[in-house]
């Protein structure tokens, strides 16, 4: 039987239990933050935001991870091959790809949601000026399958 030491006696040693305690609450309480899963509306902004960063990378396939096998898109011209093609065909004739997003407004309505924004999207060879440009409207709409939101449509309209 292992004895311990008491290294602290009286009001320190009290002090020092205090400390400990507190300490394993913060603890607890980070540990129960951190595994926290994110709002309906934070998963649309992060899958957003992963479908941004792909495309940047040159990573077609990353965006397409967020898209449902029954999207439609612009009007009914697309289904998910079609966007697929258009963004690998944007990923070849542009070696850099720029996005810049205006603010997101998400409405939820159960299962289902929809994103509006707009943004500024650029491209071109990598030198220090794009040598194309454009901005869009985005309405696109979303659902949550499997604990995943995954977008089933989108419209775009060139504003600029």
């Amino acid at each position: 039987m292992m004895t311990m030491i008491r290294l602290f006696s009286g009001p320190a040693a009290e002090l020092t239990g205090r400390w400990r305690y507190l300490v394993s609450c913060l603890a607890m309480l980070m540990a129960l933050v951190g595994c926290a899963r994110p709002s309906d509306e934070q998963q649309i902004r992060n899958a957003m935001a992963e479908m941004q960063t792909a495309m940047e990378a040159g990573d077609p396939a990353g965006f397409m991870q967020h898209v449902a096998e029954d999207f439609t898109g612009g009007n009914g011209e697309f289904d998910r091959n079609a966007l697929h093609n258009l963004l690998r065909a944007q990923v070849l004739a542009n070696s850099r790809i720029g996005i810049s997003t205006g603010p997101i407004d998400v409405e939820l309505h159960g299962d289902r949601a929809t994103a509006s924004l707009s943004v500024t999207l650029l491209g071109g060879s990598g030198r220090w000026i794009p040598e194309r440009g454009s901005v869009h409207q985005i309405i696109s709409g979303w659902r949550k399958q499997e604990g995943d939101w995954l977008c089933i449509s989108a419209q775009w309209e060139r504003a600029l």
